[in-house]
């Protein structure tokens, strides 16, 4: 079964998901099919904070700073069906957070750094289009937050996004929270 819009609405039908209220946990996709929102996003998109149209071409990658939505309303700006279910009933994985979040740090890190290169050497069976596109698994992941010569190689804002990264994926995303 194809990941659609339609096709989640008849599954939540048959489920009689209306009746119970039941909370889904779902990844980004499946969680913006089922608000409704266009898909195809390409530089925003979060389902909770965007005022943003993904079909906008002449604004896409110029414009910077996005409103906040103000509500979440059939019609207004990127929602294209009426949401099959409630917002705060949308649970998120963490580890397919982490994961996104270290997909997108690579992306952005300086190819010609130490750093970069160091992944290479860290993971000789991943492909150096893997490693370009920040295609990790979650023991990967773990063995990078554990690793010293890779935070040591790190500079300037690459380490702070990492150190940032870093302590919300092990004390809001991991297995236990932290108090604060």
């Amino acid at each position: 079964m194809k990941e659609t819009y339609e096709n989640l609405k008849q599954l939540l039908n048959k489920l009689e998901y209306s009746k119970y209220g039941w909370h889904i946990c779902g990844d980004l996709k499946a969680a913006s099919l089922l608000m409704g929102l266009q898909l195809g996003y390409r530089k925003y998109c979060c389902f909770f904070l965007c005022e943003w149209d993904s079909r906008t071409k002449t604004l896409d990658f110029l414009k910077r700073n996005w409103p906040q939505r103000k509500s979440l309303k059939v019609g207004e700006k990127n929602l294209q069906h009426p949401a099959q279910a409630e917002w705060h009933k949308i649970l998120l994985p963490s580890l397919h957070i982490k994961l996104c979040l270290l997909k997108n740090f690579v992306k952005v890190m300086d190819r010609t750094g130490s750093a970069f290169k160091y992944l290479a050497e860290k993971f000789p069976r991943l492909s150096k289009v893997k490693i370009k596109e920040g295609v990790f698994v979650g023991p990967q992941s773990c063995r990078l937050f554990k690793d010293n010569m890779f935070n040591s190689l790190l500079q300037g804002d690459e380490k702070k996004a990492w150190d940032t990264f870093r302590l919300l994926s092990t004390n809001f995303l991991g297995n236990i929270r932290a108090e604060n």
